[in-house]
């Protein structure tokens, strides 16, 4: 075929061989970007199993082509990923591989210098979901500080944030920090764990303003704004896309004496409670499943309540927000109002508030605020907060 029009072809030729969801590529993937730098030393890394290379896990892969891997780190969920929500994990010598275990959800939440001194060079690998309460962000702080201390450097193989697409939520006040939120970020902060370690020791997180050297193989042919459906489930009880997509909003019910579902096949999905019994007509019951909840909330009690796991997540995507209605809709129609926000699960400082990040959350929606005026109250701190997150950005 004889092509008149060279100019023509050739942005043809750009269009389909541009970029697409499926041609996302993982830091870990990029092998010949890291492999070399690697060689002759020896390795600890901290992953679970959202850490692959392709469909195997990293550790397994990188062991195949000559890795020395010393030590293993696992934060919450374990290694392997076999143990439910806080429960504390041992330490182990991984069956598969022969590798030694390092709990970092048991005894200590912290590399000590004993556990570095055979190391060489720390690897972090993990599939982060981008909500300030995911217990990721703080192991990742915690390894980045032990680093620091001991003279470490931490390679991070960076991986898409599938809720990277929006920043919303109330500021953490620091008076509420705790292991599932360490930081003064919003709930959704709009960032992949290497931008996220970059703002670490850019702002000066980690103790006495101490920096950790990092180095980041970055994701390939990613923005904020693509959908990513991680290929892996980043815990035992995110095990759906619409789990990933709703949790920045339904994990914030684990704060209040409704179910989120766990105790079900489909966490974070579903909201109710035995008290809304002829208020809603959808129910299900939690039970106790291994390695995913052991005690849910309202074990064995028929609850009611929403149904929502036929919400269409593209109108989620597109209105870039938490969804604060259902829990202002539950809070409304629960009959005990004054025990709505207590679930009995801390004796320091109620559950919610250090989800939401303090106490404001909570007394506006008892003040019966409304949802926009909730949202107007957010704007300062996250105005504030984007200009910060500007300068640390590795994808636009």
């Amino acid at each position: 075929m004889k092509i008149k029009n060279i100019s023509l072809f050739i942005c043809l030729f750009l269009f389909v061989s541009a970029p697409t969801f499926s041609q996302i590529v993982p830091g870990a993937d990029r092998i010949d970007e890291y492999l070399n730098y690697l060689k002759g030393k020896r390795i600890g890394m901290v992953v679970n199993p959202t850490s692959r290379i392709g469909d195997k896990p990293s550790v397994d892969s990188l062991l195949a082509l000559g890795v020395n891997i010393v030590k293993v780190f696992g934060p919450e969920h374990g290694f392997r990923g076999d143990v439910g929500a806080g429960v504390k994990v041992k330490d182990a010598v991984d069956a598969l591989t022969g590798v030694k275990v390092v709990s970092l959800y048991g005894k200590t939440n912290k590399p000590t210098k004993e556990m570095l001194d055979d190391i060489d060079l720390m690897i972090f690998d993990i599939q982060d979901i981008g909500v300030r309460y995911f217990t990721y962000l703080a192991t990742m702080h915690r390894v980045m500080e032990a680093c620091a201390e001991n003279g470490k450097e931490l390679l991070i193989l960076d991986r898409p944030n599938p809720n990277g697409y929006f920043v919303d939520g109330p500021i953490l006040d620091m008076d509420y920090k705790s292991g599932i939120g360490m930081h003064p970020v919003p709930i959704t902060h709009g960032m992949t764990v290497g931008e996220y370690a970059q703002m670490i020791n850019g702002e000066g997180w980690l103790a006495d303003g101490i920096k950790c050297q990092i180095k980041i193989i970055p994701v390939a042919n990613y923005t904020h704004d693509m959908e990513y459906h991680p290929p892996v489930n980043m815990s035992p009880n995110i095990n759906t896309y619409q789990a990933v997509i709703l949790y920045p909003s339904t994990c914030l019910f684990e704060g209040t004496v409704l179910s989120e579902g766990r105790g079900t096949q489909f966490p974070f999905t579903v909201i109710g409670a035995p008290e809304f019994r002829g208020i809603y007509d959808f129910s299900f019951t939690p039970k106790s499943i291994a390695n995913m909840s052991a005690t849910p909330i309202h074990l064995g009690k028929k609850c009611y309540g929403l149904d929502l796991r036929n919400v269409d997540l593209k109108s989620v995507r597109k209105a870039q927000a938490i969804n604060l209605s259902w829990l202002i809709e539950t809070y409304n129609k629960y009959p005990d109002k004054k025990i709505f926000f207590d679930n009995k699960q801390s004796k320091e400082i109620v559950v919610f508030d250090k989800l939401a990040g303090g106490p404001l959350l909570k007394q506006q929606i008892i003040d019966g605020l409304t949802e926009k005026q909730i949202r107007d109250s957010w704007k300062p701190g996250l105005e504030k907060y984007k200009v910060m997150r500007s300068k640390y950005l590795l994808y636009q």
